[in-house]
């Protein structure tokens, strides 16, 4: 019996084992024995129309090139993150899709929401290597960053003898941001090896572990940031100019879950998991997961230096250990006004990240994005295992990335310009500058009344001019462990008659747009929000985590916000869930800037509906679905399994399975023959594939998708607790699974496995699954609701917007 009862557990922990093993790679140091005046920023004009066609100088042109073709050497990562995808993830698969199928370049826009750049068009045959690369169109310029004389790339592996190493910005994919690298490893083995027909056809070839591909893709920033021009939008989006594009405004319209599996297969149970991203959100802690199902929107930038101003006033944080290693303006401009952002060791800058982590000056923002693209990514994926965890995470540091990269020193030396950019080009985009715009604007009437209702109720979070506050109730000079005290008298504050008349005067002044970035940037805690929990839940930069060097000694020291609560799926029932301190339980107020062009709406892009139209007409249908939902949330979709659901839960839509490649399996060191025996006996494809499932059709997806594997805590008695939840877990699961009706419907899958659900919750790292809810205010949603906790209700009570207000809000609203 207690051998029967060891091989089960073994046998568990062997799948667990599988699913998180460590994907050490090998790799030397990025760019070593490169000189910092190797890596120079392009200084070609070459996107002079885009960004409604703003006039740059020098050094803004070398910060928006950067931003659109700068990869920083990351193709080596987006290579290798096949590997913990089992192949599911491949970009090469998708910039060279062949004519028909359904990522190929006629169906580009619709199918992935990718930008097609200028001047390509699809193959109408295979070419280099046999693949169907997009062909730049006769009579266009040459690109300029692919000049190898002038950029030279760097040699390295099988570089010079089967392929040149190019420009270290690489060619252009016919993608706006993917860009294409020979691969240094495609030695003349590979080359033999290789087979274009069998990598577009043949599975069992194409998800080898051992195949080596020709060429390799790399990602800029602008590839996640650049979208349609709001206010200039393409005839065609799917075969856009580049007067019809905005570097800043965001890839609202990227499809991020076919980004990251190319293959659309319901059955694949990652591919149900990423489906949870809505077009515009992806998570940005998939790769260096946190365990947590987390997809939030790509960032629109506006009003930068409006935006900097508001940090000045109320962003106070201090920095120390790693974090103050981070570059400040002042390290580049010794003049004029970007010299105000740091008082050391205060950063005085925005935040960036939808939890307001990333507190160390917007240059170190802006740094870590490169980072979290895969600049240096030979180093940091050493210090967790992506994707699928299942290894302690311990901090990548600006020390080592400075000492050992060639391309994080370039980087750091390049983002002052994109700040440049940035500052001249990052401009509000206004419904009456867009064409027939005016014809969706109402009344003035109307909009003065809305004007009213803003400055009441909505300004409070969403300006940045504010009325002086009164001692007690301002800010604090630095965010601190007394800033729920400090915001709860600052809140109160807002609710005063004072407050509102000062903030009307305010609203009803004819400049009070201008330089305004529509936003306090403040931290708000999630029991005033009371929207989904899993972004304010988000561990990546807490102390000692993967982005410890990038968040603030202020943020760390951050205090709990209290007790809130979240809908149990299964029961309906409300529960009680105390946020730890340190960081989490926040969210920094986005700005309204065009609001009209953002539509669906919430940090996860779930309240409203998407239909894919960039054009003016599109976007107004998009925000009149959703900020109807936002003002009336009782319009907003419901869960129709969970009992009184507040809003809609993410469930599988077709019985799914973990899919292993059986050349991905690790050799586990130490690996018994009882865990030999559990590997054949597991259920196979035709191609040899291990089908760890059935996974029932309409399961919750975040019931496994924010599965806990490690206990993150230090204290003995936390951890003890964890292992003890983990062993109940697979007691119950090792009872279950030789008995699973196999074969059989849904239902009785679900019925069978039922059992698992109070542990597996016990295990999620975050229990709120509803996905829609929360921000409701001016609606009576806001004063009372059940299972409502104290420290939800501190915020008191107020007079909900009739129907009438609500309607000149939104025509306020549109003016933005």
């Amino acid at each position: 019996m207690k051998r029967r009862m060891y091989y089960t557990l073994s046998a568990s922990a062997l799948l667990i084992a599988l699913a998180g093993c460590d994907h050490q790679q090998k790799g030397t140091a990025s760019g070593d024995g490169l000189s910092d005046s190797h890596f120079q920023q392009a200084d070609e004009d070459y996107f002079h129309d885009m960004d409604n066609g703003v006039a740059l100088t020098p050094s803004e042109v070398k910060g928006r090139n950067m931003w659109l073709v700068w990869t920083g050497d990351n193709d080596w990562f987006w290579h290798h993150m096949s590997e913990p995808t089992f192949g599911g993830f491949d970009l090469l698969k998708l910039v060279a899709a062949p004519p028909g199928s359904p990522n190929a370049r006629a169906n580009r826009w619709k199918q992935l929401g990718f930008v097609n750049e200028p001047c390509f068009e699809a193959a109408a045959k295979p070419g280099k290597w046999g693949l169907y690369l997009d062909q730049r169109t006769p009579g266009c310029v040459p690109d300029p960053f692919a000049n190898a004389t002038k950029y030279p790339g760097v040699k390295s592996g099988a570089l010079g003898r089967v392929q040149a190493a190019g420009s270290y910005f690489g060619e252009p994919t016919g993608i706006l941001g993917l860009r294409l690298f020979p691969n240094p490893d495609f030695d003349e083995a590979a080359a033999k090896h290789w087979k274009a027909t069998d990598y577009y056809n043949n599975r069992g070839y194409f998800e080898d572990k051992r195949l080596i591909r020709p060429f390799r893709v790399g990602m800029s920033c602008g590839f996640c940031h650049v979208g349609p021009s709001p206010i200039h939008p393409p005839k065609d989006p799917n075969n856009p100019a580049f007067a019809d594009l905005n570097s800043t405004v965001g890839a609202q319209y990227m499809w991020a879950d076919r980004l990251f599996m190319w293959e659309a297969r319901p059955s694949n149970f990652m591919y149900q998991l990423v489906k949870t991203f809505r077009p515009g959100a992806l998570d940005t802690s998939l790769v260096s997961t946190d365990n947590i199902n987390n997809p939030r929107t790509m960032n629109a930038i506006y009003n930068l230096g409006a935006r900097l101003d508001v940090g000045k006033a109320l962003a106070r944080e201090r920095l120390a250990a790693g974090s103050i290693d981070n570059k400040q303006f002042n390290d580049f401009v010794k003049d004029g006004p970007l010299t105000k952002f740091y008082d050391k060791p205060f950063a005085l800058a925005p935040h960036v990240l939808k939890d307001g982590s990333d507190s160390v000056g917007a240059l170190g923002a802006l740094n870590r994005v490169y980072l979290n693209i895969g600049l240096f990514g030979r180093e940091w994926v050493k210090h967790f295992n992506p994707v699928v965890g299942g290894k302690p995470i311990d901090a990548i540091t600006i020390a080592q990335a400075r000492r050992d990269s060639a391309y994080w020193r370039a980087t750091e030396a390049g983002t002052p310009d994109i700040a440049r950019f940035f500052l001249k080009a990052a401009r509000p985009d206004r419904l009456m500058d867009a064409p027939g715009g005016t014809s969706y604007l109402a009344a003035d009437g109307l909009v003065a009344q809305g004007r009213i209702v803003f400055a009441n109720t909505c300004a409070r979070c969403h300006s940045s001019k504010q009325p002086a506050s009164p001692n007690g109730a301002s800010a604090p000079a630095e965010i601190g462990a007394d800033y729920m005290q400090r915001f709860r008298s600052w809140w109160h504050w807002t609710q005063s008659p004072r407050f509102k008349q000062g903030m009307r005067a305010i609203v009803a002044d004819p400049r009070f747009l201008d330089g305004n970035y529509l936003s306090s940037d403040a931290r708000i805690p999630q029991t005033l929000l009371r929207t989904n929990l899993c972004s304010p839940l988000a561990t990546n930069a807490l102390r000692g985590n993967i982005w410890d060097n990038f968040s603030s000694e202020s943020y760390k020291n951050l205090p709990s916000i209290g007790t809130t609560s979240y809908q149990n799926p299964f029961t309906g029932a409300w529960q009680a869930y105390p946020m730890p301190a340190g960081g989490r339980g926040y969210t920094r107020v986005p700005s309204l800037i065009s609001l009209w062009s953002t539509a669906p709406y919430l940090l996860n892009n779930r309240v409203g509906p998407f239909n894919g139209d960039p054009s003016v007409a599109g976007r107004m249908a998009m925000f009149d679905a959703s900020i109807r939902q936002m003002l009336w949330p009782e319009t907003r979709e419901r869960d129709t399994e969970t009992p009184n659901a507040e809003g809609v839960i993410d469930r599988t839509d077709a019985q799914s399975f973990v899919y292993v490649p059986r050349s991905w399996i690790p050799r586990v060191p130490g690996m018994g023959a009882a865990e030999e025996r559990l590997l054949r006996s597991l259920r196979t494809d035709a191609n040899g594939t291990i089908e760890l499932g059935p996974i029932p059709k309409g399961m919750p997806v975040n019931l496994l998708g924010s599965f806990q594997i490690l206990a993150e805590s230090r204290d003995p008695k936390v951890v003890l607790q964890h292992y003890q939840a983990i062993l109940k877990f697979l007691v119950a699961f090792n009872r279950l699974l030789p008995n699973r009706p196999d074969g059989s419907s849904d239902a009785a899958l679900r019925t069978h496995f039922a059992p698992l659900r109070e542990p597996l919750m016990t295990l999620s790292k975050c229990p709120d699954f509803v996905v829609n809810r929360g921000h409701y205010f001016g609606t009576a949603r806001f004063n009372d609701r059940p299972g409502m906790t104290e420290d939800e209700r501190a915020f008191g009570t107020e007079t909900p917007l009739t129907d009438e207000q609500k309607r000149a809000l939104i025509a306020f609203l549109k003016t933005l």
